[in-house]
C-alpha cells in the first residue's frame, strides 16, 4: 500500500513538472520538490552518480535518494572518491573498481564536464584557439567521459539499465546555427559521438540497455553563472525531474537516444 501511493504521487509530481514549465507558479513550487520515483527501473533499483559534487550531479542524487523505488545510491566524485580525476585514467579504472562491489547497477548518470577551465570560458571566435586550453576541454568533456564509459558501463545491469551522459544541446551538430564555443561545441560533439559508437557495440551484449546523451537546459550553477542571469535559468529540481521522466520514457534500440529535459529529441 505505502509504495504504490509513492509511486501515485511520483506520477502526478512529473505531470505537474511537465505543466509547470509554462506556469510561473507551479514552476516555483516543483523547483523546491525533490521526490520522483523511475517507474521503469523496478522496485528496488540501484543508482551510480559520478560527478555527484556539482549543480547538477548533487541534484540527481537528492532526486534518487528520495525514490523510494531506489534502493541504493552511489557517488563517485574527487570528494568522495580520493585521487579521482578524469584525467588521470587509473583513478578511473579504480574508482570503478571500488563501485563494482555495490553493482551491478539499474541507472549510472556521468554528470562530469566544464564549461570553464583555469578561468577561461568558451571561444567566440576563431582567433581565440589555442592548442593547450582545446586539448583540456577535450581531455575533460570528451577523452574523460569516454573512459568512463570504458570502465562503468561494464557495471550496468543485465537487464533494462540507463546509461546517462550529460551532454549540451550546442554538441548538436545539426543544430548548430550561431557559431562559437569552438572547443565546448566540439568536446560535447565528440562526447555525443563516443557514447553514440558504445551505444552499438553495447547493445549486442544487452538489447536492453539504454544510453542517452541529455541536455539539461540552462540551470542555475557556477558553470552558467558567467553567461546566464538566474531568472533566465531552469532550476535545478526542474531540470533533474524531466531528465528522470524523459530516461524512463525511452525504449531500448541499437544506439543512444539525445534528449533534453523537456523529454524532447535533439539531432545529432
Amino acid at each position: 500500500m505505502f509504495d504504490a501511493i509513492h509511486a501515485a504521487l511520483a506520477i502526478t509530481l512529473r505531470a505537474f513538472a511537465r505543466a509547470a514549465r509554462n506556469s510561473c507558479t507551479l514552476h516555483n513550487i516543483i523547483s523546491l520538490m525533490a521526490f520522483y520515483a523511475m517507474q521503469s527501473l523496478g522496485s528496488n533499483y540501484r543508482a551510480l552518480v559520478i560527478g555527484s559534487t556539482g549543480t547538477i550531479g548533487a541534484g540527481f542524487v537528492t532526486a534518487l535518494k528520495n525514490d523510494p523505488h531506489c534502493s541504493l545510491v552511489v557517488e563517485v566524485s574527487r570528494r568522495d572518491t580520493p585521487g579521482f580525476d578524469l584525467e588521470d585514467e587509473a583513478s578511473l579504472a579504480a574508482a570503478a573498481t571500488q563501485c563494482a562491489t555495490s553493482g551491478p547497477f539499474q541507472l549510472i548518470v556521468d554528470a562530469t564536464g566544464a564549461l570553464t577551465i583555469e578561468g577561461n570560458g568558451p571561444e567566440k571566435h576563431l582567433g581565440a584557439l589555442q592548442a593547450t586550453r582545446l586539448m583540456r576541454s577535450f581531455q575533460v568533456n570528451a577523452i574523460g567521459p569516454a573512459l568512463l564509459l570504458k570502465y562503468f558501463l561494464p557495471l550496468l545491469a543485465r537487464e533494462r539499465a540507463i546509461y546517462a551522459k550529460l551532454s549540451a544541446r550546442v554538441g548538436s551538430i545539426s543544430d548548430n546555427s550561431k557559431g562559437g564555443w569552438y572547443g565546448y561545441r566540439a568536446s560535447k560533439a565528440a562526447v555525443n559521438m563516443f557514447l553514440q559508437t558504445a551505444a552499438i557495440e553495447f547493445a549486442r551484449k544487452n538489447p536492453q540497455a539504454i544510453l542517452a546523451a541529455l541536455q539539461p537546459g540552462t540551470v542555475a550553477s557556477p558553470l552558467s553563472q558567467p553567461f546566464a542571469t538566474p531568472d533566465h535559468c531552469t532550476p535545478v529540481g526542474e531540470s533533474v525531474a524531466g531528465l528522470l521522466d524523459a530516461l524512463d520514457a525511452l525504449a531500448p534500440k541499437s544506439s543512444a537516444h539525445f534528449v533534453d529535459f523537456k523529454g524532447e529529441s535533439i539531432g545529432w
